[in-house]
């Protein structure tokens, strides 16, 4: 319970919206020591493809600490050896041509041929974390881009996403290749997103990632059809890298901004940052107005609490703020 708009503000954040700090500590150990193991799994496991470790990367919202409560999947990119073999681009796939020398991607291709299948690699990430003793009553699965590790003494999943990486291309440039999900692969760059959320968000005196976590809260509960997390973050990083009055560390002055750049855009095509996917607004023409009207409807519930905060009235102002983000949201005292 509160007795202003600021201190709700920030029991909200810390109690409801972002990570819990200890769990967070947790996660952070069982992390390091699952990359532990795998790190050996090209010398424990038979046959196991050669590690490039040098190409591993921690990617999606908790790499970009964007992620909120509750902590439901880390993401791992871990990086092999691709020991001489290439890829060719078409249209609707990516095919990994596996080197004569790379015997045990060899033993992973599609029949008949050279051609590296990256459900056979994803499986094959599955069959050794099944022989680490630790984890013997998990539940390790192929889930479609990854294997899937989840154990019951913990909230989040591992979702481990075996990569490559590929030569620089005439502008200098490197990508990712993981699994598309149907058997062959895709490009990626989850460095750039994480160097543009970091770039933005100190640009802005290191406001902004905040602002996204309780955005994603308000996503979460309304009740709208879901905008993708990426989405979302991807919405708000282009409000914020094309504004150049500094973002607030009071989360509710950004809340209207947000919720009105929102609106504006939200019925039109969201290009990827990366420049690899083209849009990725995949909302519907309806699901989009419907979180148009949303957004809207919040954003002036909004307006009218800043203002009720600013004529001293912090109770009626804390009420008009558990209208957006419901009975999670302290009440006053």
């Amino acid at each position: 319970m509160s007795r202003s708009v600021i201190t709700a503000f920030n029991e909200f954040q810390k109690d409801t919206v972002n990570l819990d700090t200890n769990l967070n500590d947790r996660a952070k150990r069982s992390k390091n020591w699952l990359l532990e193991k795998i790190s050996k799994f090209d010398s424990t496991v038979e046959n196991f493809p050669l590690l490039y470790p040098k190409i591993d990367i921690h990617f999606g919202s908790y790499a970009r600490k964007t992620k909120i409560r509750e902590l439901d999947d880390i993401d791992l990119m871990i990086g092999l050896n691709a020991q001489g073999s290439t890829h060719a681009e078409y249209s609707n796939r990516i095919e990994i041509h596996v080197s004569d020398k790379a015997t045990n991607l060899l033993r992973l291709c599609h029949p008949q041929g050279n051609v590296l299948n990256s459900k056979r690699v994803i499986n094959k990430f599955v069959s050794a974390c099944e022989n680490i003793p630790q984890y013997n009553n998990a539940d390790i699965k192929r889930n479609q881009e990854a294997a899937t590790l989840k154990l019951s003494s913990y909230t989040w999943n591992f979702d481990i996403v075996p990569c490559f990486i590929t030569q620089e291309n005439s502008d200098g440039e490197t990508f990712y290749l993981i699994p598309d999900g149907n058997g062959h692969w895709k490009k990626t760059n989850p460095r750039l997103d994480k160097e543009r959320a970091s770039l933005i968000n100190q640009s802005h005196d290191g406001n902004v990632l905040q602002a996204i976590r309780i955005m994603k809260y308000w996503n979460r509960r309304v009740a709208m059809p879901t905008i993708t997390s990426y989405l979302l973050e991807t919405i708000i990083l282009n409000y914020y890298k094309a504004n150049t009055n500094k973002a607030s560390s009071y989360v509710d002055i950004e809340i209207p901004k947000i919720l009105n750049y929102l609106y504006d855009n939200i019925l039109g095509d969201i290009n990827d940052p990366k420049n690899i996917q083209g849009n990725i607004n995949g909302l519907t023409f309806d699901e989009r107005y419907r979180v148009r009207t949303k957004a809207s409807s919040d954003y002036t519930k909004a307006i009218a609490a800043r203002k009720l905060e600013e004529d001293g009235n912090n109770k009626s102002s804390i009420n008009k703020w558990r209208e957006i983000f419901g009975d999670n949201f302290p009440k006053y005292e």
